[in-house]
């Protein structure tokens, strides 16, 4: 058995900010993907993937029972298909930030949620929110706390518009072009990020006036005006916003940035060649980047291999 595919995803805006309600704009990104399977595997990555489906399993039993009517899952057969060696075949890196745990929870919602919302139904703004709700619920079990996005996205596989915590909705991009200059890549950064302790930081940063006042005036504004000017193909203003979004995650988000990044994603700020963005948490994983000229990013970057999401 082999189920069907489910892909990475990125945040282009919102990240962090989304936990505060300002917007955000989630895309598929079809080049990683993951699939349950069962079949004898003797790999250590199946043993360690269905050792983990173990636990999660029962994460869900206990979801299940203290919130029954958010979501039922049919747990004897999946029980029973983790017993016989059930595992997620998954491309995906995991702690890089593009959804390692996001795609596998919407793997498991699809096989073994019961009643559950389909792709092809009509999908009101109440069920992306009852579905977002669930997925938040079971991806809980992997970051501690989620926005149950990841999934979401990953599911649909749709570019998602998040306008507050309690709207969103799918939406259309500007097509590729992909001849274009401008471009969105992404970089390894070559370690692994761990996206709770991170997420416990901004929740501690938040504590603090200044900071939140911040996230506020300067951070929400920019976001929300990169993801209008970006789903309008008004991609002069995404660059002026994304310069400042820049800016402040240099200024205010530092311990998610490695350290050896820190003088790379200054040089961009002042030479206008490129700018660089969190991608998910942080800490490591994949770095995001945005350029109007793809040639002079990878000139003054030619010690990383970048890899384009996005080419307009």
């Amino acid at each position: 058995m082999k189920g069907p595919l489910f892909y990475s995803k990125i945040l282009l805006f919102g990240e962090y900010g989304i936990i505060k309600d300002s917007k955000g704009l989630s895309i598929p990104y079809n080049f990683y993907n993951g699939a349950l399977k069962i079949e004898s595997n003797n790999s250590q990555e199946a043993q360690q993937s269905n050792a983990s489906l173990k636990r999660f399993a029962a994460h869900l039993e206990q979801l299940q029972q203290e919130d029954p009517n958010l979501v039922q899952f049919n747990l004897t057969q999946l029980h029973s298909d983790i017993a016989n060696g059930m595992y997620f075949d998954s491309s995906i890196p995991q702690g890089y930030g593009v959804g390692s745990s996001g795609a596998l929870v919407a793997a498991i919602y699809d096989k073994y949620a019961q009643d559950k919302t389909t792709v092809l139904e009509n999908l009101t703004r109440e069920k992306l929110v009852h579905l977002k709700t669930v997925f938040a619920a079971m991806e809980s079990f992997f970051h501690g706390k989620s926005s149950g996005l990841d999934p979401l996205n990953s599911y649909l596989s749709l570019p998602i518009l998040i306008n507050s915590k309690d709207h969103i909705e799918p939406t259309g991009i500007p097509s590729q072009s992909v001849g274009g200059k401008g471009a969105v890549f992404l970089i390894d950064s070559g370690i692994v990020g761990e996206t709770a302790p991170l997420v416990q930081i901004f929740m501690e940063n938040l504590k603090n006036e200044g900071f939140r006042n911040m996230m506020k005036s300067q951070f929400s504004k920019y976001t929300d005006a990169a993801v209008d000017s970006f789903l309008k193909g008004n991609f002069k203003q995404v660059f002026d916003n994304t310069k400042q979004l820049s800016k402040i995650a240099l200024s205010h988000f530092k311990p998610m940035i490695p350290e050896s990044f820190h003088q790379v994603w200054q040089k961009g700020i002042d030479t206008n060649d490129y700018y660089l963005k969190l991608c998910g948490s942080g800490g490591g994983g994949y770095i995001l980047g945005f350029t109007e000229d793809l040639e002079k990013a990878k000139a003054a970057l030619k010690e990383y291999k970048l890899e384009v999401v996005y080419q307009f």
